[in-house]
């Protein structure tokens, strides 16, 4: 269900209070899991692991222990690569800017139970 221009306004404000509060806290609601995620890093990551587990195979059926552990290490790089947040793209977006639609329907979870939570406490007032 759509907002109405109303709620979406109430909603765009607050969000620049958020912003304008603790910046912090409001770009770690705000990141996109698309930036926490990335499908380069994934895929080079298994490619690391497979050569990795190559390596410790390679090791244990020529009977030498250094190899193998150096087959453990780079599976082991390989996982951390692919675990690992991209460092390009994490700059933070300005609470001002009108955030891409994408955004909007994250926080609008967070924020529309803000907003009932705030109702409620009005209707027990």
């Amino acid at each position: 269900m759509p907002l109405s221009e109303h709620e979406q306004r109430l909603l765009d404000q607050l969000e620049q209070q958020l912003h304008a509060e603790d910046p912090k806290f409001a770009n770690a609601l705000s990141s996109a899991p698309a930036r926490s995620m990335s499908t380069r890093n994934i895929v080079i990551g298994v490619l690391v692991m497979i050569t990795g587990l190559l390596v410790l195979l390679g090791g244990v059926a020529l009977q030498v222990i250094p190899l193998g552990i150096l087959g453990f290490l780079v599976m082991g790089g390989g996982v951390y690569i692919a675990i690992a947040k991209p460092k390009f793209g994490a700059q933070p977006q300005d609470g001002t800017a009108p955030g891409a639609k994408g955004h909007t329907k994250q926080k609008s979870g967070f924020m529309n139970g803000l907003e009932e939570k705030w109702e409620e406490r009005r209707r027990e007032q």
